[in-house]
């Protein structure tokens, strides 16, 4: 299936289909007057005698050097060939799909002076399936993601690594398989493809759409885990959120509220509870859920408004008939994103693995044995997997550290200041899977806590969670090999599959 976009006007939820599906893109046909008229302008000023910065001169600190129209395929050829300086794993296909779709979203507004065969073939690589190999590390979010945006457009010139089919190999072969012959850039065209933020705005958007999942499951878990110790819900009562007005705290409440409906545990100890008091990681659990929530749709909007933009250099502007630098290409407000969806995730981790701690703990969890094994002592339980969520909650409080504060001067110092953007967005990918661990395993924990409930149930939506998780997560009885259960239980995060068994789903809205 094809997804048909207009630039300007891509929502997060066909960015996310394209992604999660694999689907192909194509832009909206009406943009493409705009497209042209904008290359026109940038071949009238290739030809002449102006200076029009990387139309006709060098890049960066050497954009005082004139090169003279014969010259100006091989400069743009050269550009992409020296900037394809990235290291590390190479990225994911689907990410690197995504970064492909985002170039199109940008130069299709018509201010980027490509032609439209060069936008044609991206199209074209995305439909069938050449996807170029990106390695993750060698951008600092500005002056645009050159060196991974490099690696994609190298391909576009048949130089280069992609896969096809599951194959690896050079760009050149890879388009000939597909039936496409390698474009020759035009003035400003190389340019156009490696200055932007493609790159950290496509991580950044999948550490959001994960990080969102995240943020569903845990209220589910929360709820689990609520209905294990036998915790109060007075704390969820709607007045105590609405007086406090935050859209994601009354949100994370309400959904909570649903959830445990009808619980007989709930039922059972609502009148005559000695406790006044649970402890934060229950009694608080809408404030700091809500509060991450509230931060994933304020950088959830960051982000689709970056996806929509224009974000290279120099910028072609048709209706008033001038090319103009600019600094567009700085990913600044991505990395803010980024960092933003860092500390809910860390923060989020964090409350999650204090319940998991507090199941655990025979002190606390009122009446459950010690680390929820019924033969203590001869069984460790589940001991170490609480272990564990500290060790990945630690791990996701130190990535949570901003990465935009940490400029360092490149290109002999006339990049002066860069974002970090790309630092920022690629550590949402391995944070994230870290909280799908720490969530998958208070899920293991709380639901073990509710099967020591019996015969009191718990409610029907959180029964079905519960039995969703024990189709891959049997509950322990005696110590057993735990690392696939830990593994099962994340994917179930990961995949949204627990919280779609509860019947919970989060909608962003308009974000």
């Amino acid at each position: 299936m094809t997804e048909v976009l207009t630039p300007g006007c891509a929502t997060l939820d066909q960015l996310e289909r394209i992604w999660r599906e694999g689907r192909a893109a194509t832009l909206d046909r009406s943009v493409q007057p705009d497209v042209e008229a904008a290359a026109q302008l940038v071949a009238c000023a290739a030809a002449g005698e102006e200076a029009v910065y990387g139309v006709n001169t060098g890049f960066g600190k050497l954009a005082s050097v004139k090169i003279p129209p014969e010259q100006t395929e091989a400069l743009q050829r050269n550009l992409i060939l020296s900037h394809c300086c990235g290291v590390g794993e190479p990225l994911a296909e689907d990410a690197v799909r995504l970064m492909m779709v985002l170039k199109l979203l940008s130069l299709g507004r018509g201010a980027s002076g490509v032609r439209w065969q060069t936008v044609r073939l991206i199209e074209e690589m995305l439909a069938r399936g050449v996807i170029p190999v990106v390695p993750e590390q060698g951008s600092v979010g500005a002056s645009g993601d050159l060196a991974p945006l490099a690696h994609l457009a190298a391909v576009m010139i048949g130089a280069g690594e992609a896969m096809i089919g599951g194959q690896r190999m050079d760009g050149a072969a890879a388009l000939a398989q597909a039936g496409l012959e390698p474009v020759v850039l035009g003035p400003k065209e190389g340019l156009a493809l490696i200055n932007g933020t493609q790159f950290s705005t496509a991580l950044a958007l999948i550490g959001f759409w994960q990080a969102w999942r995240n943020a569903t499951a845990c209220i589910v878990t929360s709820a689990l885990s609520t209905d294990a110790i036998m915790g109060s819900t007075a704390p969820l009562v709607d007045t105590i959120h609405t007086l406090r007005g935050h859209p994601g705290q009354i949100e994370a409440a309400r959904a909570q509220r649903a959830l445990m409906e009808g619980s007989e545990i709930r039922e059972s100890h609502r009148e005559g509870d000695s406790r006044v008091q649970d402890p934060y990681c229950i009694r608080c659990q809408a404030q700091v859920s809500g509060a991450a929530i509230d931060l994933l749709r304020q950088a959830g909007r960051t982000l689709e408004i970056e996806a929509n933009a224009v974000t290279d250099n120099p910028l072609v502007l048709v209706a008033e008939g001038r090319i103009v630098s600019g600094g567009n290409f700085h990913a600044e407000p991505v990395g803010f994103a980024a960092d933003q969806i860092a500390v809910a995730l860390a923060e989020i981790g964090a409350i999650a693995q204090r319940r998991v701690a507090l199941m655990v703990d025979p002190t606390l969890s009122f009446d459950l044995p010690p680390f929820l094994t019924p033969e203590p002592g001869l069984n460790s339980g589940l001991m170490i997997a609480e272990v564990t969520t500290a060790a990945l909650m630690s791990e996701n409080k130190h990535l949570a550290n901003p990465c935009t504060t940490d400029s360092t001067p490149t290109s002999a110092n006339q990049e002066d200041h860069v974002s970090m953007a790309a630092h920022a967005a690629r550590r949402l990918g391995r944070m994230n899977a870290n909280l799908n661990t720490i969530l998958g395993v208070e899920a293991i924990c709380a639901a073990q806590g509710i099967g020591f409930r019996a015969p009191l149930a718990t409610s029907a939506a959180l029964q079905r969670a519960v039995a969703r998780l024990r189709e891959a997560v049997p509950a322990l009885a005696e110590d057993r090999y735990l690392a696939p259960d830990l593994a099962a239980a994340a994917a179930l995060v990961r995949d949204g599959a627990l919280a779609g068994a509860a019947g919970l789903e989060m909608k962003l809205g308009e974000v």
